[in-house]
Protein backbone atom coordinates (compact mmCIF):
# COMPACT_ATOMS: atom_id res chain seq x y z
CA UNK A 1 0.00 0.00 0.00
CA UNK A 2 1.85 3.11 -1.09
CA UNK A 3 1.85 6.05 1.25
CA UNK A 4 1.24 9.99 0.04
CA UNK A 5 1.79 13.09 2.13
CA UNK A 6 0.36 16.33 1.57
CA UNK A 7 1.98 19.49 2.77
CA UNK A 8 0.47 22.67 1.05
CA UNK A 9 -0.72 26.12 1.59
CA UNK A 10 -4.04 26.28 0.25
CA UNK A 11 -6.05 25.67 3.70
CA UNK A 12 -9.12 23.93 4.32
CA UNK A 13 -11.48 25.92 3.86
CA UNK A 14 -12.89 24.41 0.63
CA UNK A 15 -13.21 21.45 -1.66
CA UNK A 16 -9.30 21.55 -3.30
CA UNK A 17 -7.65 19.27 -0.42
CA UNK A 18 -10.24 16.66 -0.73
CA UNK A 19 -10.14 16.83 -4.11
CA UNK A 20 -6.86 16.41 -4.58
CA UNK A 21 -7.43 12.76 -2.74
CA UNK A 22 -9.82 12.15 -4.82
CA UNK A 23 -7.87 12.63 -8.26
CA UNK A 24 -5.12 10.32 -6.58
CA UNK A 25 -7.87 7.83 -5.29
CA UNK A 26 -9.43 7.31 -8.77
CA UNK A 27 -6.48 6.51 -10.19
CA UNK A 28 -5.15 3.90 -7.75
CA UNK A 29 -7.50 2.91 -4.63
CA UNK A 30 -4.80 1.63 -2.23
CA UNK A 31 -3.46 4.92 -1.64
CA UNK A 32 -2.37 5.42 1.73
CA UNK A 33 -2.95 9.70 2.06
CA UNK A 34 -1.98 11.38 4.68
CA UNK A 35 -2.30 15.08 5.56
CA UNK A 36 1.15 16.91 7.29
CA UNK A 37 -0.06 20.51 7.04
CA UNK A 38 -2.64 23.03 4.43
CA UNK A 39 -1.54 25.89 6.42
CA UNK A 40 2.03 27.24 5.67
CA UNK A 41 2.96 30.56 4.71
CA UNK A 42 3.42 31.00 1.00
CA UNK A 43 6.71 33.27 1.61
CA UNK A 44 8.26 31.65 4.73
CA UNK A 45 10.52 29.03 3.47
CA UNK A 46 12.12 28.16 6.22
CA UNK A 47 8.74 27.19 8.46
CA UNK A 48 8.12 24.85 5.08
CA UNK A 49 11.63 23.41 5.10
CA UNK A 50 11.25 22.91 9.06
CA UNK A 51 7.84 21.39 9.07
CA UNK A 52 8.46 19.12 6.39
CA UNK A 53 11.91 17.92 6.78
CA UNK A 54 11.32 16.71 10.18
CA UNK A 55 8.01 15.00 9.41
CA UNK A 56 9.83 13.54 6.93
CA UNK A 57 11.97 11.31 8.25
CA UNK A 58 9.32 9.60 10.22
CA UNK A 59 8.10 8.08 7.42
CA UNK A 60 8.87 4.51 5.80
CA UNK A 61 11.09 4.29 2.50
CA UNK A 62 8.79 4.44 -0.66
CA UNK A 63 7.23 7.16 0.95
CA UNK A 64 5.78 9.92 -1.78
CA UNK A 65 5.46 13.40 -0.44
CA UNK A 66 3.78 15.94 -2.48
CA UNK A 67 4.54 19.45 -1.39
CA UNK A 68 2.55 22.70 -3.10
CA UNK A 69 4.17 26.34 -1.39
CA UNK A 70 3.55 29.31 -4.14
CA UNK A 71 3.22 27.19 -6.47
CA UNK A 72 1.52 29.93 -8.79
CA UNK A 73 4.28 32.87 -8.30
CA UNK A 74 5.79 32.48 -11.96
CA UNK A 75 4.05 30.60 -14.69
CA UNK A 76 4.52 27.04 -13.87
CA UNK A 77 5.21 24.26 -16.67
CA UNK A 78 6.85 21.43 -14.32
CA UNK A 79 7.14 20.42 -11.26
CA UNK A 80 10.21 18.63 -10.26
CA UNK A 81 9.99 14.93 -8.44
CA UNK A 82 13.08 14.03 -6.20
CA UNK A 83 14.27 10.51 -4.92
CA UNK A 84 15.88 11.36 -1.80
CA UNK A 85 16.85 9.30 1.24
CA UNK A 86 14.87 6.48 -0.36
CA UNK A 87 11.20 8.59 -0.33
CA UNK A 88 10.05 10.79 -3.07
CA UNK A 89 9.57 15.15 -2.82
CA UNK A 90 7.17 16.40 -5.29
CA UNK A 91 7.82 19.85 -5.39
CA UNK A 92 7.58 23.31 -7.57
CA UNK A 93 11.47 24.31 -8.77
CA UNK A 94 11.46 27.27 -6.49
CA UNK A 95 14.35 26.58 -4.17
CA UNK A 96 12.03 24.33 -1.55
CA UNK A 97 13.43 21.07 -2.48
CA UNK A 98 17.17 21.63 -1.31
CA UNK A 99 16.06 23.87 1.79
CA UNK A 100 14.13 20.64 2.43
CA UNK A 101 16.76 18.29 2.29
CA UNK A 102 19.78 20.66 2.90
CA UNK A 103 21.40 19.47 -0.09
CA UNK A 104 20.66 18.75 -3.95
CA UNK A 105 19.32 14.97 -4.67
CA UNK A 106 21.70 13.02 -6.83
CA UNK A 107 17.93 11.56 -8.60
CA UNK A 108 15.52 14.41 -9.99
CA UNK A 109 13.14 14.46 -12.79
CA UNK A 110 10.88 17.08 -14.15
CA UNK A 111 7.25 16.09 -14.49
CA UNK A 112 6.29 18.42 -17.26
CA UNK A 113 2.48 19.86 -17.15
CA UNK A 114 1.91 20.88 -20.46
CA UNK A 115 -0.84 23.57 -20.92
CA UNK A 116 -2.40 22.53 -17.58
CA UNK A 117 -2.95 25.73 -16.09
CA UNK A 118 -5.40 25.10 -12.27
CA UNK A 119 -4.51 23.62 -9.36
CA UNK A 120 -6.46 20.15 -9.93
CA UNK A 121 -5.19 20.44 -13.50
CA UNK A 122 -1.59 20.00 -12.38
CA UNK A 123 -1.81 17.51 -9.38
CA UNK A 124 -4.25 15.31 -12.13
CA UNK A 125 -0.61 15.14 -13.47
CA UNK A 126 1.17 14.28 -10.99
CA UNK A 127 -1.48 11.55 -9.51
CA UNK A 128 -1.05 10.01 -12.93
CA UNK A 129 2.95 10.24 -13.22
CA UNK A 130 3.10 9.06 -9.31
CA UNK A 131 1.25 6.06 -9.85
CA UNK A 132 4.05 5.19 -12.88
CA UNK A 133 6.56 5.74 -10.53
CA UNK A 134 4.67 3.54 -7.86
CA UNK A 135 4.45 0.51 -10.35
CA UNK A 136 7.49 0.53 -12.07
CA UNK A 137 9.56 1.34 -9.30
CA UNK A 138 11.30 3.93 -10.87
CA UNK A 139 11.22 7.80 -11.53
CA UNK A 140 12.57 7.05 -15.16
CA UNK A 141 8.70 6.35 -15.50
CA UNK A 142 7.59 9.44 -15.08
CA UNK A 143 10.27 12.20 -16.44
CA UNK A 144 13.41 12.88 -17.68
CA UNK A 145 16.39 13.01 -15.39
CA UNK A 146 17.48 16.83 -14.63
CA UNK A 147 20.64 18.54 -13.05
CA UNK A 148 19.22 22.33 -12.96
CA UNK A 149 16.83 23.21 -10.66
CA UNK A 150 16.53 26.49 -7.97
CA UNK A 151 19.06 26.01 -5.53
CA UNK A 152 18.20 27.49 -1.80
CA UNK A 153 19.37 26.29 1.46
CA UNK A 154 18.61 26.79 5.26
CA UNK A 155 19.44 29.32 7.22
CA UNK A 156 22.49 29.04 9.56
CA UNK A 157 23.53 30.12 12.65
CA UNK A 158 25.83 32.97 12.61
CA UNK A 159 29.50 31.81 15.06
CA UNK A 160 31.39 34.14 16.54
CA UNK A 161 34.34 33.01 19.54
CA UNK A 162 31.64 33.91 22.38
CA UNK A 163 27.98 34.17 20.67
CA UNK A 164 25.75 32.52 18.00
CA UNK A 165 22.75 34.44 16.30
CA UNK A 166 20.22 32.29 14.95
CA UNK A 167 16.98 33.46 13.30
CA UNK A 168 13.52 32.38 14.15
CA UNK A 169 12.37 29.27 11.74
CA UNK A 170 8.40 28.51 13.47
CA UNK A 171 5.94 29.93 15.55
CA UNK A 172 3.74 27.00 16.84
CA UNK A 173 -0.18 26.87 17.50
CA UNK A 174 0.52 28.17 21.22
CA UNK A 175 3.15 30.32 20.27
CA UNK A 176 5.89 28.71 21.16
CA UNK A 177 9.17 30.34 19.18
CA UNK A 178 11.69 28.06 17.54
CA UNK A 179 14.94 29.27 17.14
CA UNK A 180 17.21 27.58 13.56
CA UNK A 181 20.02 26.37 16.33
CA UNK A 182 20.19 22.98 16.93
CA UNK A 183 21.08 21.04 20.21
CA UNK A 184 24.59 19.73 18.53
CA UNK A 185 25.65 23.07 17.17
CA UNK A 186 24.61 25.07 21.13
CA UNK A 187 26.52 22.52 22.81
CA UNK A 188 29.63 23.00 20.48
CA UNK A 189 30.33 25.96 20.76
CA UNK A 190 28.85 26.24 24.30
CA UNK A 191 31.64 23.49 25.15
CA UNK A 192 30.67 23.86 29.30
CA UNK A 193 30.33 27.68 29.44
CA UNK A 194 28.15 29.76 31.42
CA UNK A 195 25.57 31.72 28.47
CA UNK A 196 22.72 34.32 28.02
CA UNK A 197 19.85 33.71 25.16
CA UNK A 198 18.51 37.00 24.57
CA UNK A 199 15.81 38.49 22.47
CA UNK A 200 14.54 41.77 21.82
CA UNK A 201 16.77 43.43 23.05
CA UNK A 202 16.84 43.04 26.90
CA UNK A 203 14.61 39.64 27.44
CA UNK A 204 16.98 37.04 28.86
CA UNK A 205 17.03 32.80 29.56
CA UNK A 206 19.97 31.38 31.36
CA UNK A 207 19.52 27.63 31.68
CA UNK A 208 18.50 25.48 29.41
CA UNK A 209 15.36 23.24 30.50
CA UNK A 210 14.08 19.70 30.42
CA UNK A 211 10.23 20.41 29.67
CA UNK A 212 7.76 23.28 30.24
CA UNK A 213 7.00 21.69 33.54
CA UNK A 214 10.67 23.02 34.79
CA UNK A 215 9.64 26.26 35.31
CA UNK A 216 6.90 28.24 37.63
CA UNK A 217 3.73 29.63 35.48
CA UNK A 218 4.09 32.25 33.05
CA UNK A 219 8.19 32.19 33.49
CA UNK A 220 10.23 32.30 30.17
CA UNK A 221 11.94 28.89 29.46
CA UNK A 222 14.48 27.39 26.81
CA UNK A 223 14.54 23.94 25.62
CA UNK A 224 15.45 21.31 22.49
CA UNK A 225 12.33 20.46 20.92
CA UNK A 226 11.56 16.98 19.20
CA UNK A 227 13.03 18.45 16.35
CA UNK A 228 16.45 18.83 18.17
CA UNK A 229 15.85 22.70 17.65
CA UNK A 230 16.35 25.57 20.35
CA UNK A 231 12.86 26.86 21.38
CA UNK A 232 11.98 29.64 23.97
CA UNK A 233 8.30 29.50 25.46
CA UNK A 234 6.48 30.69 28.52
CA UNK A 235 4.74 28.19 30.24
CA UNK A 236 1.23 28.54 29.98
CA UNK A 237 1.85 31.51 27.98
CA UNK A 238 2.23 33.04 24.53
CA UNK A 239 5.57 34.31 24.14
CA UNK A 240 5.66 35.07 20.68
CA UNK A 241 2.51 37.25 20.79
CA UNK A 242 3.65 38.68 24.19
CA UNK A 243 6.92 40.18 22.91
CA UNK A 244 5.93 40.40 19.61
CA UNK A 245 8.33 38.46 18.01
CA UNK A 246 8.38 37.17 14.00
CA UNK A 247 9.30 34.37 11.74
CA UNK A 248 12.04 34.86 9.25
CA UNK A 249 10.20 35.02 6.18
CA UNK A 250 11.18 34.04 2.54
CA UNK A 251 11.98 37.90 1.62
CA UNK A 252 14.75 38.03 4.10
CA UNK A 253 15.91 34.59 3.08
CA UNK A 254 16.50 36.29 -0.22
CA UNK A 255 17.70 39.57 1.19
CA UNK A 256 19.78 37.65 3.84
CA UNK A 257 18.80 40.06 6.85
CA UNK A 258 16.14 41.70 8.38
CA UNK A 259 15.64 45.51 8.22
CA UNK A 260 15.24 48.62 10.69
CA UNK A 261 14.08 47.36 13.83
CA UNK A 262 12.21 43.90 12.78
CA UNK A 263 15.88 42.94 13.72
CA UNK A 264 15.00 42.88 17.26
CA UNK A 265 11.37 40.53 16.70
CA UNK A 266 12.69 37.81 14.46
CA UNK A 267 16.40 37.07 15.52
CA UNK A 268 17.55 35.09 18.83
CA UNK A 269 21.23 35.94 19.94
CA UNK A 270 23.12 33.44 22.40
CA UNK A 271 26.48 35.11 24.29
CA UNK A 272 29.17 32.68 26.39
CA UNK A 273 30.69 33.71 29.45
Amino acid sequence: MPILTLTTDIGQRDYLVGAIKGQFLSLLPTWNINDITHYLSQTNFPQAAYTCSNAFKYYPQGTFHLVIVNLFESPVSYLLVAKYRDQYIICPDNGLLTMITGNKPNDIITIELGKQNTLLEITQVVAEKLVAIHHADSLAAAGELTFSIEEKYPLRATIGPNWMEGQILFIDNFENVVINITKEEFLEQCNGRNFKIVFKRNEVIEMISDNYTSVTESEKLAWFNSAGYLEIALRNGNMAGLFGLQGFNEQMQQTGSASGNKWFYQTVRIFFE
